[in-house]
């Protein structure tokens, strides 16, 4: 195999593949989703693709089928990202993998600043809720919302901002050569959040073959009859199919209807195909959004 570049030439296959794995995320390098894919694909050359949004990260595999999306799902804190839920269903892509990433945040600064000298932070919304007690600990900063954690560090760093602090992962105070104040500022210890990777169907059968699959994710509504929901779940019961979460959505123009996304675990392969063969007569427009390995 020859390798050049960003590229390598497959003999076997005749065609010229990437050679450097290039990975869509929300938010700019040293966010929370950098540091979950590199973590992720940890030991792998990776070439980040930032994006301001996650309809923007969808949009980028849609455009370029040999990139992988990595997108945030849901938040011990904070929930599911429902909207992600959508996106992940309308385009159509493959979950292939997930991550689980422990949240950590810490104030930053201008290498000259200190507490002396800075009398704003600037952060994601999401980030400041989280540091609330920290926060409410010193009244003298005032609170600004930004885009991004990790992009208010740039910017403090980009247009040096004296007197502003950013609050953002370490990771990312140290990339854009900024004074770590304090670390792990973050009002619950026990903050984690959990990430989809995600690719185009033809790429994510290849990366599959890969290893062994032991979760999926499925989306699928109901007729609105009674007991509709306690059927389904009552037959993955019976293959040994372990439920570990649930999300309900309404279908837009059709009231009262819901379409549920579901997580499983199995151990069994042969039991986890006969469980979706079971339930697909129950069910409206069952999708399985990917299989994959739990991590």
């Amino acid at each position: 195999m020859c390798e050049w570049g960003f590229f390598k030439w497959n003999r076997a296959a005749k065609r010229i593949e990437p050679r450097m794995k290039r990975i869509a995320i929300q938010g700019e390098l040293g966010s929370f989703h950098d540091i979950a894919a590199r973590q992720y694909f940890d030991g792998e050359q990776v070439q980040m693709v930032c994006c301001s949004t996650f309809e923007q990260v969808f949009e980028q595999i849609k455009r370029d089928p040999t990139v992988i999306g990595f997108t945030a799902i849901e938040n011990t804190i904070a929930g599911s990202l429902l909207h992600n839920y959508e996106l992940l269903r309308d385009s159509r892509t493959a979950v292939v993998g997930e991550h689980k990433l422990h949240i950590e945040h810490c104030i930053c600064c201008l290498p000259d600043d200190s507490w002396d000298t800075i009398t704003e932070v600037h952060s994601h919304p999401v980030a400041l809720m989280q540091c609330r007690a920290f926060l409410a600990n010193h009244p003298e900063l005032k609170a600004v919302e930004a885009e991004d954690t990790a992009g208010s560090a740039e910017m403090i760093q980009r247009l040096q901002c004296r007197g502003w602090a950013a609050i953002c992962h370490a990771d990312a105070a140290r990339r854009y050569g900024l004074r770590v104040l304090e670390n792990q500022i973050e009002d619950n210890k026990h903050n984690f959040t959990r990430f989809l990777v995600v690719s185009n169907p033809a790429k994510a059968e290849s990366m599959r073959r890969q290893e062994l699959t032991d979760k999926a994710s499925l989306v699928f509504s109901l007729p609105h009859e009674e007991g509709s929901l306690s059927k389904v779940l009552t037959i993955l019961s019976f293959y040994n199919i372990n439920l570990t979460k649930i999300q309900s959505l309404p279908v837009i123009g059709h009231e009262w209807e819901y379409l549920f996304y579901v997580d499983v675990t199995y151990q069994n392969l042969t039991r986890y195909r006969q469980a979706i063969e079971a339930i697909k007569p129950l069910t409206k427009e069952l999708t399985i959004l990917g299989e994959y390995c739990e991590r």
